[in-house]
C-alpha cells in the first residue's frame, strides 16, 4: 500500500458517498475539478474500499485483488469510453481484513477474483485519484435490504482507523425515466433535501426506513440500488461519525433530475 497522511480527526479516515455520474462525467471539467479538489482536501488513504451501486451479490462478494480488466457496464456510449483504463494496484491485504471483519459479524461472503472494478468505482476515482496509485478493492452490496446494508456497513467501520477510505458510490436521486426532464423536478429537490437533513443528523434508522419516511421515495428511486451504498456508508460512520459535509451539491446539467450531492462523514 502507499503511504498516507494522518487524518486530523484523531487518525480516523472519513467515510464518503460519491455521486458517480456516468462515463460523460469525465468530459465535465468543472465536476472533475470539484471531485479532484475534494480528494485533495481529505487525508490520503492507504487503500480505498468501494461499494458501488452496480454490484449486488448475496452472499457478499469480494472482488479482484489483482489488476484485471475493468467492467464496462454501460451501453450506447462512444467507443472511447470502452477503452478507459484505471490500473490501480490490487488490495489483497484489505481483502483479507474485510473477510475477517465479516466473519466476526457472521456475515456470509465469497471471493470473486474475476470481478473487476465497475464504472461506479473507476469513473469518480479517475477524477479524484487520477494517478491510480492507491490500492482499490471493490466489494459487492449484499442486496437491497436496508437492514442488511446497515449491518454490512457497521461491520466495516474499523477500517476507518486503518487508513482505508470507505466509499459508497451511487446517486441520492436516480430515476432513469426522468432523463428527459429539462429542469430539476420538485420530487428530486425534496428527496435531496430530506437526505441531506437525515445525513447531517447521522440518522441511520431514517435511512434504513427511507421508503416510509422520505418524500417522493418511489420517484427518486424506482429501484433503490443507487441509494443503497449511502446506507452502508452512513452505518460505517455511525459509531465515530464526526462532522458531516457536502463537498459537492446541485444537480447534473446533463440530467437535471440527478443530484450531484456528495457526502463526507468525519
Amino acid at each position: 500500500m502507499t503511504s498516507t497522511t494522518t487524518s486530523t480527526n484523531g487518525g480516523i479516515m472519513p467515510v464518503v458517498f460519491i455521486a458517480h455520474g456516468a462515463p460523460p462525467l469525465l468530459d465535465d471539467e468543472p465536476w472533475k475539478a470539484e471531485l479532484a479538489a475534494w480528494a485533495k482536501s481529505m487525508p490520503r488513504p492507504k487503500a480505498i474500499l468501494s461499494l458501488s451501486a452496480h454490484w449486488e451479490a448475496h452472499p457478499i462478494a469480494i472482488g479482484a485483488t489483482a489488476q484485471i480488466p475493468l467492467v464496462y457496464d454501460f451501453y450506447g456510449f462512444p467507443q472511447r469510453y470502452y477503452q478507459m483504463k484505471y490500473p490501480a494496484p490490487g488490495a489483497p491485504a484489505l481483502a483479507a481484513r474485510v473477510r475477517e471483519l465479516l466473519r466476526a459479524k457472521s456475515i456470509a461472503h465469497v471471493d470473486d477474483p474475476e470481478r473487476g472494478l465497475d464504472h461506479g468505482t473507476y469513473v469518480p476515482l479517475m477524477s479524484m485519484y487520477p494517478e491510480a496509485e492507491i490500492p482499490v478493492l471493490q466489494v459487492s452490496l449484499p442486496g437491497l435490504d436496508p437492514k442488511e446494508l446497515a449491518a454490512f456497513g457497521s461491520a466495516l467501520a474499523p477500517l476507518r482507523e486503518e487508513g482505508v477510505l470507505i466509499a459508497g458510490s451511487g446517486f441520492l436521486t436516480h430515476n432513469m425515466r426522468a432523463l428527459g426532464e429539462p429542469t430539476t423536478p420538485s420530487w428530486a429537490k425534496e428527496f435531496d433535501s430530506w437526505a441531506a437533513g437525515v445525513l447531517t443528523k447521522r440518522d441511520v434508522d431514517a435511512l434504513v426506513d427511507f421508503k416510509m419516511r422520505s418524500p417522493s421515495a418511489r420517484l427518486a428511486h424506482p429501484r433503490e440500488e443507487h441509494f443503497a451504498p449511502v446506507i452502508s456508508a452512513a452505518a460505517a460512520a455511525s459509531e465515530r461519525g464526526g462532522d458531516v459535509k457536502f463537498p459537492i451539491t446541485g444537480f447534473w446539467k446533463m440530467a437535471p433530475a440527478f443530484t450531484r450531492r456528495t457526502v463526507q462523514i468525519g
